[in-house]
């Protein structure tokens, strides 16, 4: 299955290609075709639905495919707004779990592939993308530096809430940002995030320390 979506995405980035080195004697290829051709590059009707439903995209994602990922001012207001909508927030209020928990979130790696055990649940795999408690060495560098987040912004209420609508919809702080949409994919739960944004926020956190 991973072996059929990535020569999906690699057939996008191909004709994404082709689309802009097309030389102009050649017809225009339609959006239409290309996602034909796409879908008939594995069997995309034998999916279970769960992974079908997974391949459709929603307005925010599709507009930002029409963009690349470069919307003008005004329709990136519009996916911002979106973005924003579909923000759920704790219903009790408290936007900080627990931080070891976060942590452990933070850490692991696993869920949405193929042979992933659902019951083991998914995390967020923060580490990825960015540096978080000092102790971890072993870091992605295509996020900022979450370094003293929570120590850098005063423990602010407001900066929590923020984060918080940033980890479960990034869409919503920056139209076709790149980081993946927690909360409205349904990837992490919100208590989840709320342990996520304690690793960020709570003062014992190692992330706060020195």
């Amino acid at each position: 299955m991973r072996r059929y979506l990535l020569s999906a995405c690699i057939l996008g980035l191909l004709a994404g290609s082709a689309l802009a080195e097309r030389p102009r004697d050649l017809p225009e290829i339609s959006a239409e075709r290309l996602e034909q051709a796409i879908r008939s590059s594995f069997d995309y009707d034998r999916l279970p639905p769960d992974l079908k439903a997974r391949l459709e995209q929603d307005e925010v994602q599709r507009l930002c495919s029409q963009y690349r990922n470069e919307p003008p001012a005004d329709v990136a207001e519009r996916i911002q707004k979106l973005s924003e909508e579909a923000v759920v927030f704790p219903s009790d209020g408290k936007f900080l779990g627990d931080w070891r928990r976060g942590e452990q979130l933070s850490l692991a790696g696993q869920g949405l592939r193929m042979r992933d055990d659902p019951r083991r649940g998914v995390g967020g795999n923060c580490y990825a993308c960015h540096q978080m408690a000092p102790q971890e060495v072993a870091y992605g560098t295509l996020g900022p530096s979450l370094l003293q987040y929570g120590k850098i912004r005063d423990y602010d209420a407001e900066a929590i809430r923020t984060a918080y609508i940033k980890i479960y919809n990034s869409n919503a702080t920056l139209a076709c940002s790149t980081m993946p949409r927690y909360g409205t994919q349904k990837i992490l739960s919100i208590e989840d995030i709320t342990h996520i944004l304690a690793f960020l926020f709570d003062p014992e956190s190692p992330v706060n320390k020195e």
